[in-house]
């Protein structure tokens, strides 16, 4: 397995990912995932078996905001390159390679650049059953989201590489 950033000629590997992870409104189409690779590949992470191709894949832009808001995940001109916040939009893994630890593989890398890039954190959304799963890596649930994606409830996340509640409320979010 490498991980590897992703190009608009992954475009068809990926959306089929992204719509077995992502049912319905939750996921983004086809456009939505091109102008991504166009305008961030550095930060649309790919995990690549050399046999079997697409395992698994991370992305998200790079914004000054301190929440996730959902004109970010439709807008990739909204990427600011020196931003403070990695985003993180979609953490996919195919059905065959799941339980073995890749998605954490992938995440990792994800906080890893994030960090070496000087930002101050990572930013996602997730639903209720997979808040155990992100606070294993060091997030913290924040509440529920304003995200409406799709019609369901979403919960804010936050990785904090300071200590600095850095949503700017009373929400407490530890290193």
């Amino acid at each position: 397995m490498k991980i590897v950033e992703g190009k608009p000629e992954d475009l068809e590997e990926i959306s089929r990912l992204e719509k077995i992870c992502f049912p319905g409104e939750q996921a983004a189409g086809r456009e939505q995932i091109l102008n991504r690779l166009r305008i961030y590949p550095n930060h649309f992470w790919l995990l690549k078996d050399v046999e079997k191709g697409l395992a698994g894949y991370a992305d998200g832009l790079v914004t000054s905001r301190n929440r996730l808001e959902d004109e970010l995940y439709d807008d990739p001109l909204l990427h600011e390159e020196s931003g403070d916040w990695q985003m993180i939009f979609g953490l996919a893994v195919q059905p065959e390679f799941r339980r073995r630890g890749y998605g954490g593989q992938l995440l990792r890398h994800v906080i890893k650049t994030a960090q070496e890039q000087g930002r101050k954190g990572l930013v996602l959304t997730c639903k209720e059953a997979l808040i155990p799963y992100y606070t294993g890596f060091g997030f913290c649930k924040e509440g529920i989201s304003l995200s409406i994606r799709g019609e369901i409830i979403w919960q804010d996340m936050r990785l904090n590489f300071t200590k600095e509640n850095e949503r700017g409320d009373d929400t407490v979010c530890p290193k």
